[in-house]
């Protein structure tokens, strides 16, 4: 039997989580899946009238976020699984499995991506935008001895093999080359809301240079960024670099 290493990436929204996912479907000895959960969240929220597409998302994967879970843990095709999540589509579903897999957070400064969402999914909440669900989520690790590894998406796009090397490293696999590139093209994993979200990334060969935001940061969201701002300070912390 093979010894499945699962790799959960817990992200928020715009955050080069789906770089992340394209970057790793390049191993040979891995398979990626797009948020699983989206279903579940949707189905036990109100976000189900507002994210582009929400329909065809609960009619294309599971509802029961424990029987997703179940499949993530059983599920031992590949020696490497890496399970793309938003960290607020955790919604009231137990966090014991944690223990089993490798816990990655994936965070971003909120003056760069609050914009960036408001595009998509106006007028944005903190509950959106999953800020608050990281800190949570770093707190609960550190209540239950559960070592995650931070990336910040800054990082990632200023040295993408040095810090894709530390990742692989906790993770305990080796860094390969591929995972630096890719086919400009859309991929079979993507969810079927990738018409709304994933423009760029299938334009795409790899990682592209960091850019900071050159454009006035929008009057509306500065009470959401006075929100969001201490929760990544706070992740900023721990982000390898």
């Amino acid at each position: 039997m093979i010894n499945t290493k699962r790799i959960c990436l817990w992200s928020g929204p715009r955050n080069i989580s789906t770089t992340l996912m394209y970057s790793f479907a390049q191993r040979q000895d891995t398979k990626v899946f797009d948020e699983p959960l989206y279903a579940h969240y949707l189905s036990n929220t109100d976000a189900k009238e507002y994210h582009p597409g929400a329909q065809d998302i609960l009619n294309s994967l599971e509802h029961d976020g424990n029987k997703v879970i179940e499949k993530m843990l059983t599920n031992n095709e590949k020696p490497v699984f890496f399970f793309k999540n938003m960290t607020h589509h955790l919604l009231h579903l137990n966090r014991d499995f944690m223990n089993e897999v490798y816990n990655v957070i994936l965070t971003r400064d909120p003056i760069e991506m609050l914009p960036s969402f408001d595009k998509v999914i106006k007028n944005p909440s903190l509950d959106d935008v999953g800020y608050a669900k990281h800190t949570e989520l770093l707190n609960y690790f550190e209540a239950n001895n559960i070592k995650p590894i931070v990336l910040d998406s800054k990082q990632v796009l200023l040295n993408p093999k040095k810090v894709l090397t530390q990742l692989c490293a906790f993770i305990g696999i080796p860094f390969d080359e591929n995972m630096l590139h890719w086919q400009a093209a859309a991929r079979p994993e993507d969810g079927v809301w990738a018409k709304y979200w994933y423009t760029n990334i299938h334009k795409s060969t790899g990682y592209l240079p960091y850019k900071p935001k050159t454009k006035t940061f929008p009057e509306h969201l500065k009470p959401l960024l006075m929100e969001c701002t201490p929760h990544y300070k706070k992740l900023l912390k721990y982000a390898i670099r």
